[in-house]
């Protein structure tokens, strides 16, 4: 009769502490998922499934448990380079890749538009090619996601959006781990979007039904989501079975809201567009005022940089908001993914309850 550590822990009402000890003895391993992503381009959540989604949470919660609490060193990317082209600037993603990326073993290149000859003496087509035969990955922060695409059909190796004017499926990740670390799973909860219809609340649409996450939308009248997003997003919402609001009353969106989220009302590209923007976004800011909407638990997200007219020091600098731990994940996840994409590693940790 095969040991079973579970039963045997059961029948001894073992403490938490004694469990710990005796799996130092007798290893039961966790609980697998058949999720084969090693390959794959990351430019879209649409194109991940449920289960998908789950595998790269668990993936970021295992490296963070080994590496930062642990204190192990996971040399899993020894050997392999990445390659990060920026046509915009960064502070989250550069540094979470790169100083990621190195922790794991690898070597990451961060290359702008003034370091190689992108756009100018050579064509995305031939920069692809050229990339896939000298790194093992590319990471892209580009203006136009049809670039991404274009990267997709040339090169040989996985391409991972590290954002465009579509998408920033990165920072969703990392959203997602903040909340799974906080609430102890997401099933059921109501994320309420406040703000303008940008990528960030692409990816997030393209995803949240799937975890079994509501949604909530509040933006102004012409600063919608992409509307073929939008129905997407309606289809997922009758598959899984979760609510959808589309309104532009920020109120009416927060109410019930687990978690509050914005961003930016003026990304990088659009500052000529900054006196309309402001007046559109008039009575958007997310204060206390907006809070007392919201279920009792609600907690508060951004990705970052914050501004003040999108939400004030009261919310943004309280208990209740996770904007800094939500900054650090940006880090577990992408090295998640960079995992997933080019190894065979799997989750040592128990898989989380999502």
């Amino acid at each position: 009769m095969l040991f079973n550590v579970r039963n045997f822990f059961r029948m001894a009402k073992l403490t938490g502490t004694s469990k710990q000890l005796l799996r130092q003895f007798w290893y039961e391993p966790p609980a697998q998922m058949n999720v084969h992503l090693k390959g794959r381009d990351l430019l879209t959540l649409q194109n991940y499934t449920a289960d998908e989604l789950k595998y790269l949470l668990w993936m970021a919660s295992d490296l963070k448990q080994r590496i930062k609490h642990k204190g192990e060193y996971l040399p899993l990317m020894q050997g392999k380079s990445l390659a990060m082209i920026f046509e915009k600037r960064s502070t989250r993603t550069r540094l979470s890749a790169e100083t990621g990326f190195a922790l794991l073993g690898g070597h990451p290149s961060f290359l702008t538009t003034q370091d190689i000859h992108l756009g100018t003496n050579e064509s995305l087509r031939d920069t692809a090619r050229v990339l896939s035969s000298m790194t093992n990955a590319i990471l892209a922060r580009v203006y136009k996601h049809n670039d991404l695409d274009l990267m997709t059909k040339e090169a040989t190796i996985p391409i991972i959006n590290g954002l465009s004017d579509l998408y920033h499926p990165l920072q969703i990740l990392a959203d997602y781990l903040t909340l799974q670390e906080h609430y102890g799973g997401l099933n059921g909860l109501t994320v309420t979007w406040i703000g303008d219809g940008n990528n960030i609340l692409h990816s997030i649409m393209m995803s949240a039904a799937k975890l079994g996450m509501h949604l909530r939308i509040a933006t102004p009248k012409g600063f919608e989501p992409d509307l073929r997003i939008t129905q997407i997003t309606e289809q997922y919402s009758k598959e899984y079975g979760t609510k959808l609001l589309l309104t532009t009353d920020p109120l009416e969106a927060a109410d019930g809201a687990n978690v509050l989220v914005t961003d930016t009302w003026i990304s990088m590209g659009q500052e000529e567009e900054k006196k309309e923007r402001l007046k559109a976004f008039q009575g958007y800011q997310i204060t206390m005022q907006t809070a007392k909407s919201a279920a009792s638990n609600w907690t508060f997200l951004h990705c970052l940089p914050r501004k003040p007219e999108e939400v004030d020091d009261e919310v943004f600098y309280s208990p209740r908001s996770l904007v800094f731990q939500e900054a650090e994940n940006r880090k577990w996840t992408i090295m998640a993914v960079m995992v997933s994409l080019l190894t065979d590693y799997s989750p040592q940790l128990q898989k989380p309850t999502f």
